[in-house]
């Protein structure tokens, strides 16, 4: 990678058709933290990416192994003041929120440590795979600082009991703990990990387009929505899938394949 910090995007065919992005933060000699001109460039190539309706999936990584994403640059922020503290943290929220606006899910490919603001944006993707020997944490109040904006995230991955615990006595996560509370979906060998993101790329590909978009748009409803609404939430976009053949054609497909069974 490269020595200069930056943020890389790049697509790939996928062979059912459509693509898969994957962008790379890419600050390794610094455990890729992140600052104002990454996290701008972070912000861009994922406006970039939402646009294209042929992605179908959308993968970010940290470059190297040693960490995915660090944190936020504890160089840059020793000297804000309070004002450029809420330009600098709403900079950040804006890097989760692009995250979430990618109409498409999003998938962490974690390795090595994810801390602070850089566990604040795997919280914002759609699914988290890490490889052994990760660690997770949320270390602000060490430095004397609150965990802030999309920490909120944490008690609905990991429950409202471990993500006290995490924020006020800044605990360090393995990999078993991150997968046993429900923070990471998948726990695998090093060498295994760009297999197991490739298994859920795949499997993605595979679904509806349009489903899955639809469903990436219901999801962050979820979030936001008392369960009532969220559950009524769900019946327009199903009647919005009948607008194309999607549904029809692959339900059709299905029904053929259980008669050749």
């Amino acid at each position: 990678m490269s020595s200069t910090p930056q943020v890389i995007a790049e697509t790939e065919k996928l062979g059912g058709g459509g693509r898969v992005a994957t962008v790379t933060v890419d600050n390794e000699s610094k455990l890729n933290v992140v600052n104002t001109p990454l996290l701008n460039q972070f912000i861009g190539a994922l406006e970039t990416l939402a646009e294209d309706p042929d992605l179908r999936v959308l993968v970010i990584r940290g470059a190297g192994e040693r960490a995915w994403i660090g944190g936020a640059d504890i160089a840059e922020m020793v000297d804000l003041t309070p004002e450029t503290a809420r330009t600098f943290i709403t900079l950040l929220h804006e890097a989760c929120r692009a995250i979430e606006d990618v109409p498409v899910p999003v998938i962490a490919r974690i390795s090595g440590y994810c801390l602070g603001g850089g566990l604040e944006l795997a919280a914002a993707c759609d699914l988290r795979v890490a490889a052994e020997g990760s660690r997770f944490g949320m270390p602000e109040v060490r430095v004397g600082l609150p965990s802030v904006i999309e920490a909120a995230l944490l008690p609905r991955l990991v429950g409202w009991g471990k993500a006290m615990e995490m924020i006020y006595t800044a605990e360090t996560l393995d990999g078993p703990q991150a997968l046993a509370c429900g923070l990471i979906g998948r726990l695998v060998a090093p060498e295994a990990l760009d297999a197991a993101v490739a298994e859920w790329v795949d499997a993605i590909a595979e679904a509806g387009p349009r489903a899955i978009r639809l469903q990436k748009e219901l999801v962050r409803q979820w979030a936001r929505l008392p369960v009532d609404q969220a559950i009524e939430a769900g019946i327009e976009p199903l009647g919005r899938a009948f607008e194309t053949d999607e549904p029809a054609r692959l339900m059709r497909a299905f029904l053929d394949r259980k008669r050749k069974d």
